[in-house]
C-alpha cells in the first residue's frame, strides 16, 4: 500500500507541475499578447456615460482575460448603436441587395471590425479562464499529492512473518 501511495504522490506531483506550467503559459501568453496591443479603457467619466458597469476598469490597460471580456462588452455597446442593434451578418445581407448604399457599406465595415475585435478579445478571455482553471486544478493535484505522501509516511511497513 505504501508503494502505491508513494507512486500516486509522484504521479500527482508531476501532473500538478505540468498543469501549473500550462496555466502559466496560458495566462502569460494572454497577458503578453494583450499588452502588446496597448488597449486601454477610457476614463471614468466616459465609462459612466457609456457603460457604468465598467467604471472599475477606468484608465486601465487590457492585459488579462477578465479585462478582455469587459472591453468586449464595451465594444458591444458601441456595436449596438451602429445599425440599430443589427449584426454584421444582417447588415451585410442587406448590403448585398443594394451595393450602392454607402450607409450600409459603412455600417458593414464598422460592424465587421468591431465584431472581429470583440471575438478576439473573447478568445483571449477564454484562454485566460482556462489558465485560471488549470491553476486551481494544479493546486488540487498538489494537495492530493501531499495527502498521498502523508498517508504513505504514516502507514508503517508491516513485516511479514513466516507461519
Amino acid at each position: 500500500m505504501k508503494k502505491v501511495l508513494l507512486g500516486l504522490a509522484l504521479v500527482w506531483a508531476v501532473a500538478a507541475s505540468l498543469v501549473m506550467w500550462g496555466s502559466n503559459f496560458a495566462t502569460g501568453t494572454v497577458h503578453d499578447q494583450l499588452a502588446a496591443q496597448k488597449i486601454s479603457f477610457p476614463d471614468k467619466t466616459a465609462l459612466e456615460e457609456d457603460n457604468p458597469a465598467l467604471v472599475k476598469y477606468a484608465g486601465q490597460m487590457v492585459d488579462n482575460g477578465d479585462k478582455a471580456k469587459a472591453y468586449s462588452e464595451y465594444i458591444n455597446g458601441h456595436l449596438q448603436k451602429i445599425a440599430g442593434g443589427k449584426t454584421y451578418s444582417e447588415v451585410s445581407s442587406a448590403y448585398q441587395l443594394d451595393k450602392t448604399n454607402t450607409t450600409l457599406a459603412g455600417q458593414r465595415q464598422s460592424l465587421f471590425m468591431g465584431e472581429t475585435l470583440r471575438g478576439l478579445l473573447l478568445n483571449a478571455w477564454g484562454w485566460g479562464l482556462i489558465g485560471t482553471i488549470a491553476m486551481y486544478a494544479s493546486v488540487v493535484l498538489y494537495v492530493a499529492s501531499l495527502g498521498a505522501l502523508g498517508l504513505a509516511l504514516m502507514n508503517p511497513v508491516k513485516k511479514r512473518g513466516k507461519k
